[in-house]
């Protein structure tokens, strides 16, 4: 950071998941700053599990100052949950929110009594310090807020730009944590955060700090930039396949493997593999954004599809997964659903290709079967 903003974020490496289904290999941050002028501004709050940890490194920071403005970039309980501590502790601060946000303060019990409301376009003045404000909603809840500084041109993202992980963690490849993150939490409003990316194209940016992940700089805040623009628009970041397996007992996995080494063998670009039984679901659906291509092997159970698929797949449409070519293989030992099931649920999704021959296995592989993997290896080839 600078002389005028400081970090007072916490680390939370403890927690294993985030919303209580994202896996969390390296813990999570939530992520604090103070913003240094006349007056004192501090960029929203932190969960509540840190609470003690950020009121002791506010004092710190704060060297004896009383800051004049809490600013609520986005009332979610891990951005929000340490609010009423803070008012508590200082209590002649006021809240700088959107409308919205005041009444999601009711909700949670958080105290209204100093407010003062902003909307798209209004500033708060801090001395020599100005931040504008910049409407986001559903980035990605409705009473989200962006602010910029003109004169440091560092812009304060809410939840955009976010990544799982501590914030003392390195940061090579930010991209991968942050993909996983973006199409898992904020994927499903692509529209809105194309239209608030629209508004950034006008601002000098030198610097982005988010409310989770490491402040963005450089290179890495450009292509920060890049792929948001991909990811909103639902485009293509790799060309690409992704496989995405629920076997039963292990049969349809076999010839998803076999798949993968025909499309390999055509290079038909960056080709993976997930078993949705045993790996990281997130994953799966942060590949399934990721590449230009997807097929789905699943086995049939209950006259319907393993649950394994259906999951992942509902997940898809949940998020808004669109503008791809789909290949469909179904396993089935006497009466094969799967494949009826998986057509059905990626038609309710938009722009959604299935491509030709859908596979059907009877058991396991055989000359027939294998003929018409071959067919769609031919066909998701290109």
């Amino acid at each position: 950071m600078n002389d005028r903003i400081l970090y007072v974020g916490c680390d939370d490496p403890d927690l294993t998941l985030f919303e209580s289904q994202y896996e969390l290999p390296e813990g999570m941050c939530y992520n604090s700053y103070l913003l240094l002028s006349q007056k004192v501004a501090v960029m929203d709050s932190v969960d509540s599990r840190k609470q003690d940890e950020w009121l002791r490194k506010l004092d710190e920071g704060l060297g004896g100052r009383t800051p004049d403005y809490i600013v609520i970039h986005h009332m979610e309980p891990d951005h929000s949950g340490s609010l009423q501590a803070f008012l508590n502790a200082y209590p002649t601060a006021t809240v700088v929110c959107s409308d919205r946000a005041v009444k999601m303060m009711t909700q949670f019990g958080i105290d209204t009594k100093r407010t003062e409301v902003v909307k798209e376009g209004d500033t708060l003045d801090l001395g020599d310090l100005t931040l504008r404000f910049i409407a986001a909603p559903m980035v990605h809840w409705p009473e989200v807020l962006m602010s910029y500084s003109e004169e440091l041109r560092v812009l304060f993202s809410a939840d955009a730009f976010g990544k799982f992980g501590v914030y003392s963690a390195d940061e090579d490849d930010w991209a991968c944590e942050a993909r996983r993150y973006y199409f898992n939490i904020v994927g499903k409003y692509g529209m809105p955060v194309s239209r608030v990316m629209t508004k950034l194209s006008g601002l000098a940016i030198d610097a982005i700090c988010p409310l989770h992940g490491p402040v963005l700089e450089g290179e890495q805040k450009d292509e920060a930039l890049r792929l948001y623009a991909i990811w909103s628009a639902y485009g293509i970041e790799t060309k690409g396949v992704l496989i995405a397996c629920a076997s039963i007992h292990g049969n349809t996995l076999a010839a998803a493997e076999e798949l993968a080494t025909m499309l390999r063998e055509r290079n038909a670009g960056r080709v993976e593999l997930t078993d949705l039984c045993r790996d990281d679901m997130a994953e799966a659906i942060e590949d399934a954004f990721r590449m230009d291509r997807l097929i789905v092997c699943a086995s049939s159970y209950d006259n319907n599809v393993f649950p394994p698929m259906h999951q992942f797949l509902w997940k898809l449409q949940q998020k808004g997964f669109q503008n791809r070519r789909v290949g469909i293989v179904e396993n089935g030992s006497w009466a094969p659903s799967a494949g009826r099931e998986m057509k059905a649920l990626l038609e309710g999704m938009q722009n959604i290709s299935i491509v030709e021959p859908t596979v059907t296995i009877i058991s396991r592989l055989n000359d027939q079967s294998r003929t018409q993997l071959i067919a769609l290896a031919d066909a998701m080839s290109n």
